[in-house]
Parts: structure tokens; C-alpha cells; sequence
């Protein structure tokens, strides 16, 4: 028997008297007790008689409902067709005061609203995170979702809500998506919201992760006019964010192109945004390089570190190879698992340094240009999860950050660094030797992000030339 009604309702209490006396007794009669708050009534039994086709205006509501059969539950009626009910096939009946009655339905409201809030602080307990993507229907998206919902990223313990932006005409495609996520299952993944209408993005946002490319073809169009798309985009995407998200959001610019410039934009047009809680994502360099000389030194990819990407991620970069480490490489010097080789030490064919990974024509960055979505996506997951859980202890993870002139970089601009994340920041890491070839290509790379950093500082004065900085 399911017995319902106003937590205040004294004919409630009769009723409830009676059904638990019932199931002290008898050893086949189970009640299920549903109280609501007299403010939630009428709306609650309302949606319950529409439900199963029922007629019934008052308090209590009380139905059979034969378990492990299923089917159409069998309204009984109000207090007094339950009492009748009762009566006649059990030959039970009951005499309540109507003291009783009106001391036991105070009772009932005061548990009520004890337990719903109770509820309401074990529910805001459980606040899942709110991660918007950018241009969610980009082959990098698909791949990320996963990963996002696995629950490596952010912890087993904490629940995520993943919101999927995009311009309208990508409007199926994103409900594609999000069908396709929530079929995953995924314990940890909360919802997945469609969005088309940019003026609503970025509600409440923990994490912003921009996917935006802009299509970089000379004869085409100019690099001015590219470095002015991705400036427009960003002056959208950054006051939104100002406007909508939380506080403390952090920002991850990816993709194929301009990634340091995305990053310094949002520093730039949402002043409000913490600079340190915007990055651009150099894992896709480092995770490549780390493969291909896994391969050259038949190692796996896990067991070459400390290779460092510096400068403009998606520009003019230098592999930095000479902090690189080999852990379990057979060798004449044998030492614990732990035992690292030096990676130039251990490869002896500069040649092949040259041609693979550092040249402009190297197969590294061959390789990376036509890279589908799953690198990219693991780089995003990868940076992430270092963000929120902490790097490996004396790695060194490359990252485009703010630089504030650390190794002689200019200040102001976005610039590939080695940095550790530990308690959910990051710092550069800042006693690393350097020699004058690593020196030049620093200087190569500043040049190039000073460069597109003049250029998109000329577009913003020509677009706001009274109140530019």
C-alpha cells in the first residue's frame, strides 16, 4: 500500500496509525510512505493522478501496488475508503483522537522539513563540475568526452556536467553528441547540455576549454586577418566568461593554430579572468616527441621524460631535448628502474635528432599537422589532469603561460614553459641550465609571439581607439 499526503494533514496521521499497525501484524503488507510539503501538494498529486489516470483532490491519496508485478497501480481512495478497505478485509479498525491526530501531523511536518533539508545540504554537497566546450563539434570533442567522464582527469569522487558550445548549424551534430555521451554510462558524467546561443555560454563555468581553429592559408587571406578572427573570437568569448562563470574558472586554449594568442587574448579582453588560471595546452608536442624517441631507443613512450616544449605551441617551437631523460634503457650502465639516462647521451645520431624533431620540415611536426582528435584530446585530458591532481614528482610539464620574464623571455606574452602543478596551481620551474643553441630559438619564438601580439593589439586599438590601452 502506498499511503501519500500533506506532511500537516492529521487524516495523513490516522491513516499512517492504521497502515503501520498493518505491517506490525501481518506479515505480507509492506507501506510506503510519501509526505510533501503543504506548499507542494496540489502540484504533486496533480502530476500523480494525471499519471495514472486518477480522480482525486485531497489528503491523503492511497493506492496498491502488487510488487514484482508491475502494471497499473489500484487507487483506494482518501482516509476514509482506506479505513473501509481495511475493515472489510481485515477486520481491523481504529479510533484516533482528534488530539492525537493534529500532535502526530506536526510531527510529520516537522520531520519532513528536517529531512528535505538534510537533503538540500547532501545535494550541494555533490556540486558536479561544469566544464563548457568551444566548438564541440570538432573531431577533438568526440575524443575528449571519454576521457573527461572517466574519472582520471578530475577523481573517481567528483561528478562532472559537460556543456557542448557551437555555432547553430552544428545544432544536430551536438545532440548527436550528448546522446552518444549519456550512452556511455559514465557514473561520474551528470548531464550533457546542447548550446547554439553564445549569449547563454559558460554558466557557472569551472573549466572553459577553447577549441576554436582559425584556417591559416596565405593566399587565402593574410595572417592579419587570421590573427583578427581570432581576436574576434575571444572578444565574445572572454566578458561571457567575465559575466557568467565562476570566480575562480581556468581556461585551456587547444588546438592547430594561434594557441598561445587565444590564451592571451582571454588575459586580454576579460581582465577579471585570474591570468594564472588561463593556459594553452603544449602536451601534443611533448606526448609526440616523447613517442618518437620511445621508438628510436625501442623504450615505451611512458619511460622518455622531461622533454620540453618551448615557445609558440602552434608556431615556431623548440623541442628541447637536453633536460630529457630514459628511464630502463639497456645499456652498459645498469642502475634500479628509477636510474635515468640522459636522452642525448643515449642517442647518438644527431642526424636523425635534427631531421625527426627539431627541424621545420621535421616528420614530428609533419605528424602533428594531420593528427585527428585523439592527441589532442589526451593533451587537454593530460594538462587537466595535472591541473587538478598534481604533476609526477621532478617531471617537467611544458605549458603556455603568462610569462613575467622568467629566462629572459619578454613579459606579456604567452610562452611555452616547463612548469610542476601541485594543490591545484602551477609554477615555472625556473633552475634549468641553458645553452646558446636552446637560447637562439627562444629568442627565434619570442620574436614570432611578439609579432602576432602587435598585430592584435593594432586591431583592438583600431576597433576601440578611445579606450584602448
Amino acid at each position: 500500500v502506498v499511503l501519500a499526503g500533506k506532511a500537516n494533514c492529521p487524516h495523513y496521521a490516522k491513516a499512517e496509525l492504521l497502515a503501520d499497525y498493518l505491517q506490525a501484524n501481518l506479515p505480507d503488507f509492506r507501506v510506503h510512505k510519501i509526505t510533501q510539503h503543504p506548499d507542494k501538494w496540489e502540484e504533486w498529486l496533480q502530476q500523480v493522478c494525471e499519471r495514472n489516470g486518477w480522480e482525486h483532490q485531497e489528503s491523503p491519496i492511497i493506492w496498491r501496488e502488487l510488487l514484482y508485478r508491475g502494471g497499473k497501480g489500484l487507487l483506494l481512495g482518501g482516509m476514509e475508503d482506506f479505513l473501509q478497505y481495511v475493515q472489510r478485509y481485515y477486520g481491523v479498525s481504529t479510533a484516533v483522537s482528534s488530539e492525537e491526530m493534529l500532535d502526530i501531523a506536526e510531527e510529520n511536518l516537522q520531520a519532513h522539513t528536517e529531512i528535505e533539508k538534510e537533503e538540500e545540504e547532501f545535494r550541494s554537497l555533490i556540486n558536479p563540475l561544469q566544464i563548457w566546450i568551444t566548438s564541440a563539434s570538432s573531431p577533438t570533442c568526440y575524443q575528449l568526452i571519454p576521457l573527461l567522464a572517466s574519472g582520471e582527469v578530475f577523481g573517481l569522487s567528483t561528478e562532472i556536467s559537460i556543456h557542448l558550445l557551437d555555432a547553430s548549424q552544428f545544432e544536430e551534430v551536438l545532440h548527436g553528441l550528448a546522446l552518444e555521451a549519456a550512452d556511455l554510462a559514465c557514473p561520474l558524467l551528470r548531464s550533457v547540455g546542447e548550446h547554439t546561443e553564445v549569449a547563454e555560454a559558460f554558466v557557472q563555468a569551472d573549466v572553459v576549454i577553447l577549441l576554436d581553429d582559425v584556417l591559416v592559408n596565405p593566399e587565402v587571406q593574410p595572417l592579419e586577418s587570421c590573427i583578427r578572427e581570432v581576436g574576434e573570437i575571444c572578444q565574445v568569448y572572454a566578458p561571457l566568461i567575465e559575466k557568467n562563470a565562476k570566480s575562480e574558472v581556468r581556461v585551456i586554449a587547444s588546438g592547430k593554430t594561434f594557441v598561445n594568442l587565444k590564451a592571451l587574448m582571454m588575459i586580454t579582453y576579460g581582465p577579471s579572468i585570474k591570468p594564472e588560471n588561463v593556459i594553452a595546452v603544449a602536451s601534443s608536442w611533448e606526448s609526440a616527441a616523447k613517442a618518437m624517441l620511445a621508438r628510436k631507443l625501442n623504450l615505451s613512450a611512458a619511460e622518455v621524460k622531461d622533454v620540453i616544449v618551448w615557445g609558440n605551441i602552434s608556431g615556431c617551437n623548440y623541442i628541447d631535448l637536453s633536460h630529457g631523460k630514459a628511464y630502463g634503457y639497456d645499456s652498459g650502465i645498469r642502475g634500479p628502474p628509477d636510474f635515468p639516462h640522459p636522452l642525448l647521451n643515449v642517442i647518438s645520431d644527431r642526424e636523425w635528432i635534427h631531421s625527426a624533431v627539431l627541424s621545420e620540415q621535421s616528420s614530428l611536426r609533419s605528424r602533428l599537422c594531420h593528427c585527428a582528435g585523439m592527441l589532442p584530446a589526451h593533451a587537454v585530458a593530460t594538462a587537466l589532469r595535472h591541473w587538478y591532481q598534481g604533476s609526477p614528482p621532478g617531471e617537467a610539464i611544458s605549458v603556455g603561460v603568462l610569462t613575467k620574464g622568467q629566462y629572459g623571455i619578454p613579459e606579456g606574452i604567452v610562452f611555452s614553459v616547463p612548469v610542476r602543478f601541485h594543490s591545484g596551481t602551477w609554477e615555472v620551474i625556473t633552475e634549468l641550465e641553458m645553452n646558446e643553441e636552446t637560447r637562439e630559438a627562444l629568442g627565434r619564438a619570442a620574436h614570432e609571439l611578439l609579432q602576432e601580439k602587435l598585430v592584435a593589439m593594432k586591431e583592438i586599438q583600431e576597433m576601440h581607439p578611445y579606450g584602448a590601452d
